[in-house]
Parts: structure tokens; sequence; C-alpha cells
């Protein structure tokens, strides 16, 4: 039987105790025994992301329950980093990780990013990890992320195009205009 990244696709974070739930359940042991890394690179892509917002999603403080989930240990990992350290610096970091928690913001920019720094290309070989998503943390995940989405184009694909690692796409917010 061949594993994969576990995926826990959400719309706004660890909002409720079925979601809760499913993500002990995906771990697969308590989360105060798990090693998190956050991945705030969305944010920086999108209109209203800001250096404040980054802070707040990093120490728990953004309303939507990601980091504040009580981990053994939490840890950044920004993706536009990545390729100027290099994956055998970087690649030790995401194998011990129990869970990535990554930010919403935009979903094209989180792509780009995903794909320059490598990460994209390691995701299936993360058997034991579980992605945790949160808006573009999720829907990066699918094959297009929809027009109404689309805050930038990055300029490899020039389109709405997402890894698509999951057979659907997202409409993630409820009452979204």
């Amino acid at each position: 039987e061949v594993q994969s990244m576990k995926l826990l696709l959400t719309s706004a974070g660890i909002r409720n105790p079925s979601i809760h739930a499913a993500l002990v359940g995906l771990l697969g042991k308590p989360i105060a025994e798990c090693n998190a890394l956050c991945i705030p690179t969305a944010l920086y892509g999108h209109p209203q992301g800001s250096p404040a917002g980054i802070w707040r999603f990093i120490t728990g403080q953004s309303g939507c329950p990601m980091a504040e989930l009580g981990w053994k240990s939490i840890g950044v990992l920004e993706l536009t980093a990545l390729p100027s350290i290099g994956q055998a610096r970087w690649l030790p970091w995401v194998r011990d990780a129990d869970v990535l928690l990554v930010e919403g913001g935009d979903a094209l920019y989180l792509c780009h990013w995903m794909r320059q720094s490598g990460l994209a290309e390691v995701l299936p070989s993360l058997d034991r990890a579980v992605w945790v998503g949160l808006s573009a943390g999720s829907m990066v995940m699918t094959p297009r992320v929809g027009e109404q989405f689309v805050e930038t184009r990055p300029p490899i694909t020039g389109d709405d195009r997402g890894l698509g690692l999951v057979d659907f796409s997202i409409f993630p917010h409820l009452d979204y205009p």
C-alpha cells in the first residue's frame, strides 16, 4: 500500500469539535505530542496580507485556530526563503514535522512558491505528515483555484492552476460574494 500525505482542507482552521477530531485522527496521536510548522507564505501575496497578519497567524491570534492548539513544538517555514538555503537544509525540518499548518491568502502565490521552493515536488513523499490548509492553503491542492479567488497571476502559468493533488475544487467561504 502506497502512503501519501494526509490532507485536512479547511475554510477557516480548526473551528469546531468535528474538525478537531478529524485532525487528531489524521495525526494518530495527541496534538501535544506533535511538531508543527506554520507556512504563512500565501498571506504575503494577498492584497490584505500584512506582517501583522502573519504574526497573528503564527502566534495563534488570527481568529482561525491553527497555531494555538497546543503543539509540542511550533516553527515557521517561509517558502520564499527555501530556494536560497537549499533542499538539503530545509527538507529535514519538513520530514520531522507531524503537521504543516498552511495559512490562507493568495492561493496562486502560494502555489508558485511551493513549486519554486521544491516543496510541491516532495509533498507526495511525506507519508506521515498532515497538511492542514486554511482557505488558500486548501485551495492550492486543487486542480484550479477559480477566477473568483485569483489575486495574482504567476508568470509561469498565467492561469488559475493549483497543484492538482486532489481531483476537486473548493469554494471555501460560505456567503462569499
